[in-house]
């Protein structure tokens, strides 16, 4: 039976519209495993760098001019003329960076502790629908500035379409609003720009719920059966998430006040020029994985395939492993596997940014190798081969954690 609130005027509206009972459910009372360590802040981190890009590009788009021959005075307006305008793009810009670094981390956690197996399939597509949604999002911001990088990303990526038999050509001419990027094309990017952001709020409220439907994986990976291993959520875990925040906003603060252009392509500054191709057209950092992935091979339409391929497969993880154990820390060859996963990523992201000749080639070819080789036949095989280590029959019988446990004391 659900607490009633001791202030009468909220225990009167409450009644008759639950909404704060719903909210203290979720973020006070909910009972979470007691032995959550500090890479579980990452989600709601997340949630409010979220919060953070839709309230600045709402600032943003007050001043911003989608036209072809006035979007990037309209930018230099904002940083010149708008009150703290270089403030607000300076965040949204650096947002999106920090917005990705988190979900990344998000996601590495989740692959670790293999919080993607059942019962939580569907929280973790939820979870890889939000990473798509992003990819999206940061794509159409990306093209707004209408610098050199903006055009010709723009111009690289819907050209991309053009590899789908039969109907390629017809989808990029209706992406495009015409025969080439125009200010209709412009147009569109912002639209949906605008619109994309309020569509993943949407899908984090469905990722929550699903969340709080079996609770939060643990770093033992265990299913907890005891009342003694969960805690409310409230104060515990918001102190340390607000501890967290403490410590991203200080780096975050680093970058928008004295590195803001760091993670940025000098290019982009110079106003878009159908006629003058850059020397090397490169996206964003947090899409160069995936970028190396396309261009690793030769043929356009297996590139194309080859890059969705690589964040599709995601989808298909739960089945992929094969092995009943969760976390890594009871799966002594699969944590080696793992950490050579994250470096290879790592490395595709390196040859992503360098010219796709020589040796960078090769380079991304063996890792987009290894790419896919780790989901589709290192984890099926470890999954039958691979002698897990004893599993603790709840959190106390991990010595680690009873050991923290009696610190907490």
């Amino acid at each position: 039976m659900a607490k009633k609130f001791k202030n009468k005027t909220l225990a009167w509206l409450d009644y008759r519209l639950p909404i704060f009972s719903v909210l203290r459910e979720a973020l006070v009372d909910h009972p979470t495993p007691r032995n959550l360590n500090y890479w579980w802040n990452f989600g709601s981190l997340a949630g409010i760098t979220l919060v953070i890009m839709i309230v600045s590009g709402l600032v943003l788009s007050m001043h911003y001019v989608p036209h072809v021959d006035l979007a990037f005075d309209s930018v230099e307006h904002i940083m010149r003329d708008v009150n703290y305008g270089w403030l607000i793009r300076y965040i949204h810009s650096v947002g999106a960076s920090m917005f990705f670094l988190i979900v990344y981390i998000h996601i590495a956690r989740g692959l670790y502790y293999g919080s993607y197996k059942s019962p939580r399939e569907v929280l973790w597509w939820l979870g890889i629908i939000i990473f798509l949604l992003m990819i999206a999002t940061a794509f159409l911001g990306y093209t707004l500035p209408w610098g050199q990088m903006s055009f010709w990303a723009a111009t690289v990526i819907t050209n991309l379409f053009s590899a789908i038999p039969l109907v390629g050509d017809n989808i990029v001419t209706w992406l495009l609003g015409g025969f080439s990027i125009d200010n209709p094309t412009l147009n569109r990017f912002y639209s949906f720009h605008y619109l994309l952001p309020f569509i993943i709020v949407g899908v984090v409220f469905l990722h929550i719920i699903a969340l709080h439907k079996f609770g939060s994986n643990n770093p033992t990976g265990i299913d907890l059966t005891l009342k003694k291993e969960k805690i409310p959520f409230h104060p515990y875990y918001t102190i340390k998430d607000f501890f967290g925040f403490g410590v991203f906003f200080i780096i975050f603060g680093i970058f928008v006040f004295f590195l803001p252009n760091s993670l940025g392509h000098p290019d982009n500054y110079i106003p878009a020029d159908p006629l003058v191709t850059p020397e090397h057209i490169v996206p964003e950092w947090y899409f160069l994985p995936f970028y190396a992935i396309l261009r690793a091979i030769p043929f356009k339409l297996l590139g194309v395939l080859a890059m969705l391929g690589s964040i599709f497969i995601l989808f298909v993880l739960p089945w992929l492993d094969t092995c009943k154990v969760r976390s890594c820390r009871f799966r002594p060859i699969y944590k080696q596997f793992f950490w050579i996963f994250i470096f290879n990523f790592i490395v595709l992201g390196w040859v992503g940014s360098k010219v796709p000749e020589g040796h960078y080639l090769i380079i991304s070819r063996i890792c987009t190798a290894y790419y896919f080789t780790h989901f589709l036949i290192i984890l099926p095989i470890l999954g039958m081969f691979e002698k897990t280590l004893p599993i603790p029959l709840n959190i106390f019988r991990n010595p680690k954690v009873k050991k923290k446990l009696k610190l907490n004391k």
